[in-house]
């Protein structure tokens, strides 16, 4: 039997072992078009490697965005204790941190990459570098081989494992969704996911490099629909927002953003509070506290000790837009002046324009459709002998691991059922 697997990464990578594990006798070869193996797994955890999240299997589904539960079969055949056991064994020592993050002892991504390549060579996988398949061979709804960059070779069994969109300086291009298409199966629109927001209002670009802590954060549309609320960290960009709360809103709304149709955009405003800890009765007093302080100043002047300085000259300008007269001296301001000071603390609004590219992405959104792929195998249900795997599927979670259990996941059963030898 001859598997051939497409893609070097984390998919990929688990497919080959899991195949040549489950059929030793089986010519098992990983084609990979770059000059290394897993690029981007090197970049995961920002270089550390977050490989995958410490939280129980049952846990995990809620992390996912999009089908979760196609991953049931795949989650519970490998594991994110089967994974660690694995790296393990294969000198990838491991630690868990805040959020069950886990991550290389080692703090190094390329621990994660070296354990997967000794397995890999340990098992007698053929690893291909430099090479990239143009087109799957097709006949009579059954896979019969690869035309690559070297030629074309015969196969039985095709696992592609070539990954989204996001990052393409990986070698993430799309590939796959091509070779799904080409074998008549159904690949849903693709969006930039776990990635940064662009905003409409230019005031954004006096706040760049300010971080904002223990805020929170609600994303309406125009008719006050809540799409995504969640309460952390913040950081203002060049032309928008990034930070955790941030990156895990874009997998709720990139598709409202980025959709083709533009009938089915939306206009989304994400309001951030910043000073949710505290009721609004407390943040009034907070507030006279302060006029009490600073009560010989103006009011432009009496915020030094509620806001970070580089937000204030921002604040005190939309203040003036809401018809609140900053030139008073404090001890003028009026009740229904404070009032509006109070609200634009609880509803500092940014009118999201778009997200950041693929470029910028940790993720792709969309991919191949899961009604065409057996959940239980991760074979085709159209192409005999053709599997899919990783993020080329249209699956997603946030950040903390999720996505990658997903492709060592997907990886390993897809690996796995095509190895077995069918009766």
């Amino acid at each position: 039997m001859k598997i051939y697997v497409i893609g070097g990464g984390a998919a990929g990578m688990l497919a080959a072992i899991s195949a040549k594990e489950t059929n030793p006798d089986a010519e098992v070869h990983l084609l990979e078009k770059n000059d290394k193996l897993g690029k981007k797994i090197f970049i995961t955890g920002k270089g550390r490697g977050n490989m995958t999240n410490a939280q129980s299997i049952e846990d995990f589904f809620k992390s996912y965005v999009t089908n979760p539960r196609f991953l049931y079969s795949a989650l519970y055949d490998f594991t994110n204790q089967d994974l660690i056991d694995m790296l393990e064994q294969n000198g990838c020592r491991t630690k868990t941190e805040r959020g069950d993050r886990v991550f290389p002892v080692s703090d190094h991504a390329y621990s994660i990459t070296d354990a997967l390549k000794h397995y890999l060579k340990k098992l007698q996988v053929e690893i291909h570098y430099k090479t990239e398949v143009k087109r799957l061979v097709i006949q009579n709804e059954k896979v019969r081989g690869v035309e690559t960059s070297h030629g074309r070779y015969p196969a039985d069994r095709i696992i592609v494992c070539t990954g989204g969109l996001a990052y393409p300086s990986t070698g993430s291009t799309g590939d796959g969704y091509r070779f799904a298409k080409d074998a008549g199966m159904n690949v849903t629109e693709t969006y930039p996911s776990l990635v940064c927001l662009n905003v409409h209002e230019p005031d954004i670009f006096k706040l760049k490099g300010l971080s904002l802590r223990n805020i929170s954060i609600d994303i309406t549309d125009e008719d006050g629909k809540s799409y995504y609320r969640d309460f952390g960290e913040l950081d203002f960009i060049q032309e928008g927002l990034r930070g955790p709360v941030i990156i895990s809103a874009s997998a709720i709304i990139t598709r409202f953003l980025n959709a083709s149709d533009h009938s089915k955009r939306k206009i989304l405003t994400v309001h951030i509070d910043l000073k949710p800890a505290l009721p609004d009765s407390q943040l009034d007093e907070r507030i006279l506290r302060d006029f009490q302080e600073f009560r010989n100043k103006e009011l432009r002047n009496a915020f030094s000790n509620l806001l970070p300085s580089q937000l204030i000259p921002v604040f005190v300008d939309r203040l003036a837009k809401r018809g609140v007269d900053i030139n008073k001296k404090v001890t003028e301001v009026d009740k229904n002046s404070r009032k509006q000071i109070l609200n634009l603390i609880r509803n500092f609004d940014f009118t999201l324009s778009g997200t950041g590219s693929f470029k910028e992405a940790i993720v792709t959104q969309g991919g191949v459709s899961v009604k065409d792929i057996s959940p239980k195998t991760m074979e085709s249900k159209k192409i005999s002998g053709l599997y899919f795997a990783g993020e080329v599927l249209d699956v997603d979670g946030y950040t903390g691991g999720f996505n990658m259990q997903m492709a060592f996941s997907t990886g390993h059963l897809a690996g796995y059922s095509a190895a077995t030898i069918r009766q």
